[in-house]
């Protein structure tokens, strides 16, 4: 039977027809998951051989996962880290239009592709509480939202995990990580986080997310704060991994 509500979504379907949110191409079925199948099949994603822990994807596709050479020398206080798909077109396109164009549908798009995307090796629902990664009030209001947040709040309610978005902060202004090279991301972000209320992460497993995995100096700071304030286990989950030749 057709209701009100019906007549009118078909009428929004013929005048604003859904459009792949990378290249704007119409869709014929829309799912839900905003993105035609041309640009899906370009994803480059993130498979196996990847570091077991890092997540990094390495250059042969053959063999089978193992620590990087970076997190066999090196200490992380997060217990393992996965992404979506390399930070590459259309990945990255999309990525740009909601981070910096402020294209919230496509923040849901990536939301989604984000929570129902197989991760190699690590399943989302062992863990007790979502946590993303904050903006220092200053950029929040200079980009008017939280890219972590949206992305994470797909993810929490797809599995069904307590989000907390405000334990969290940011609480020193840095300089955007984008201009700075794997030395100097690492110094910008110390001592750029504290957590609120340790009783909100005490004896939790926490999974943090982030848009992107670069060097990874922002999780790994942000990792190190909750597992000091008693947090048991903190996973690492991007949409995309920046995979640096």
């Amino acid at each position: 039977m057709w209701t009100l509500k019906n007549i009118l979504t078909g009428l929004a379907d013929i005048v604003f027809p859904s459009r792949c949110v990378v290249c704007k191409t119409v869709l014929s079925i829309d799912k839900g998951m905003r993105i035609c199948p041309e640009c899906f099949s370009q994803i480059s994603f993130v498979k196996s051989p990847i570091c077991s822990c890092c997540g990094l994807p390495f250059i042969s596709y053959e063999g089978t996962d193992h620590l990087c050479g970076e997190c066999t020398s090196s200490k992380r206080f997060f217990s393992v880290a996965r992404s979506v798909g390399k930070y590459e077109t259309p990945l990255l396109d999309a990525i740009h239009q909601f981070k910096y164009s402020g294209k919230i549908t496509v923040g849901e798009t990536l939301g989604k592709l984000m929570s129902e995307f197989s991760y190699d090796s690590f399943s989302i629902e062992r863990y007790s509480l979502i946590i993303p990664v904050p903006l220092h009030q200053r950029r929040l209001k200079e980009r008017g939202f939280n890219q972590s947040v949206m992305l994470a709040r797909e993810v929490a309610g797809r599995h069904s995990i307590p989000l907390d978005f405000r334990t969290l902060k940011r609480t020193i202004y840095t300089k955007p990580q984008t201009s700075l090279d794997r030395i100097q991301r690492g110094a910008n972000v110390k001592g750029a986080f504290e957590v609120m209320d340790g009783e909100r992460v005490k004896g939790k497993r926490v999974v943090l997310i982030d848009d992107v995995y670069t060097t990874g100096s922002t999780v790994k700071e942000c990792a190190r704060v909750l597992i000091r304030n008693g947090a048991t286990e903190v996973a690492v989950l991007t949409l995309a991994r920046a995979v640096q030749g």
